[in-house]
């Protein structure tokens, strides 16, 4: 199993860059008695494409075949924490890749939105791209501390 997340736009040096690191590094820390892979980040240039069709280009090309796509979309679903840790752990044991993708400032191409297995709301709001990486981030690990019986998450 592989788990990626592949999004528009370069994280710089910053609080935000700061704590994917911290949340990727507790969920590949937690994550590895589990069975769960480090998570890979993959940027895409938000220079080199003009508009979600060209991003979504860019982010197609990101994306490992085979992968369930797994699109942060403000019209998706929204899961509770345990049922995405429940989804990551049967993701894990059919041994499939998963991939999220993040679009840009204007959001995903309807396109790349339809080829999604699941498209995944962090809540009715609409949240900066940025930002949506750091709450991802932090609900890997979440739902690793879930599988793994921690009392991080207080249900």
């Amino acid at each position: 199993m592989r788990i990626d997340i592949a999004a528009v736009g370069r994280l710089k040096t910053g609080p935000e860059a700061a704590l994917v690191a911290d949340y990727l590094q507790r969920f590949a820390r937690t994550g590895r008695s589990l069975g769960l892979p480090a998570v890979s980040m993959t940027e895409i240039d938000d220079r080199r494409a003009v508009g979600t069709a060209a991003e979504a280009e860019l982010l197609s090309r990101a994306i490992p075949a085979g992968a369930v796509l797994v699109a942060m979309d403000e019209r998706g679903d929204q899961p509770g924490s345990p049922d995405f840790a429940a989804r990551l752990a049967g993701w894990r044991d059919q041994a499939r890749d998963v991939c999220f993708v993040i679009g840009g400032a204007d959001g995903l191409d309807p396109g790349l939105r339809a080829r999604a297995d699941w498209q995944i709301s962090l809540g009715r709001m609409v949240w900066p791209h940025l930002l949506v990486r750091v709450m991802l981030a932090e609900q890997l690990y979440r739902a690793a501390t879930i599988l793994a019986g921690s009392p991080y998450h207080r249900a």
